[in-house]
């Protein structure tokens, strides 16, 4: 059985329409007018038990809405979706036993208890049992190093620290999809490597199937090995993180330490970033040129100490995605 299933999810929504001032405001009143924004727009997809997917677009592509029907909050306009063999919007008790769910915007955890006394609480609503609960507990706290920040309330905590606490709440239970929905914005360098590496080991050792929408190209080379993209409300990409890398932007950065200056460099297909006396740095348009010609090129006509070649960051592969024109979807 798959982990996740979907089949033409489709949610639609009613929008109030007003116009402009005082006279708007009595009509919309009166006699209010509606239009239809179409959110997520018949996806289908898949997912694997144990699997490591990124769901990706840009600000309402409708990927918190696809997550909220998938977790049950959300009922579609249309289609069907399976999770853990549950109907999330008609099986939703049922279903929260299994999954685990973070929002980078929004807690879960009491705001003005400490987090000890959430995580008391929801052992009592996943109805742990309590040996159960205390060891899995203490194992968390070791991993997410929470000992120091147990027993202070959370509205005293750094952002950081609450995001720690709050992936260990969402694991509290064992679950065997953990949905996480922006779980590392706003935070610095290394509290979000810190929780990547936290969600990844869970991944590893518990075989837990990790659902991530993010922003942070690096919650997503790092944490994922498949990509989704939705645009309009529809699926626009769905293959390996590599080969996202790899279609989507086809030029390869090159950057070289020269041992001495060199001429000018000029080759079609490939562009100047930045040339001084002792560093090359160039984009290579693998369309246009190949890169074994490129290289073969660079050591005829340059004395090399070294060469280092990469693929485009994913910030830029994400923001060309997000730039594609529209192909049908929502208007």
């Amino acid at each position: 059985m798959k982990a996740i299933g979907v089949k033409g999810l489709t949610k639609r929504f009613a929008v109030k329409r007003k116009e402009e001032g005082l006279l708007g405001s009595m009509r919309a009143l009166v006699r209010p007018r509606y239009s239809e924004k179409i959110a997520v727009h018949g996806i289908d997809l898949e997912v694997e038990r144990g699997e490591t997917l990124a769901f990706l677009g840009p600000n309402g592509a409708g990927k918190s809405t696809t997550i909220k029907m998938l977790t049950g909050i959300l009922h579609p306009t249309d289609g069907h979706a399976e999770v853990l063999g549950y109907c999330p919007w008609k099986e939703r008790s049922r279903l929260a036993y299994r999954i685990g769910s973070v929002f980078g915007q929004k807690s879960q955890l009491w705001y003005h208890l400490p987090p000890i006394d959430s995580f008391e609480l929801m052992s009592r609503i996943y109805e742990l049992k309590r040996s159960d609960y205390l060891a899995r507990r203490k194992e968390l706290v070791r991993s997410f190093e929470l000992e120091p920040y147990l027993n202070t309330p959370v509205r005293k905590l750094s952002l950081g620290e609450r995001m720690r606490c709050e992936v260990a709440a969402a694991m509290l239970h064992r679950p065997q999809i953990l949905f996480l929905d922006e779980p590392t914005i706003g935070l610095d360098v290394v509290v979000k490597q810190k929780i990547r590496e936290l969600i990844l080991q869970m991944n590893r050792e518990e075989g837990t199937t990790v659902f991530l929408t993010s922003h942070d190209a690096g919650d997503i080379e790092q944490l994922c090995r498949r990509a989704v993209v939705i645009n309009y409300g529809q699926a626009i990409f769905d293959d390996t993180v590599e080969a996202m890398k790899r279609e989507l932007l086809t030029d390869k950065m090159i950057r070289l330490q020269l041992l001495e200056p060199g001429q000018p460099f000029r080759f079609a297909g490939a562009k100047v970033l930045e040339q001084t006396d002792r560093v090359l740095q160039l984009s290579v348009d693998t369309k246009r040129a190949s890169m074994e010609e490129v290289l073969a090129h660079l050591v005829q006509h340059y004395r090399v100490s070294d060469i280092t070649i990469e693929d485009p960051p994913m910030e830029r592969i994400i923001t060309h995605i997000y730039e594609r024109p529209q192909e049908g979807g929502a208007s």
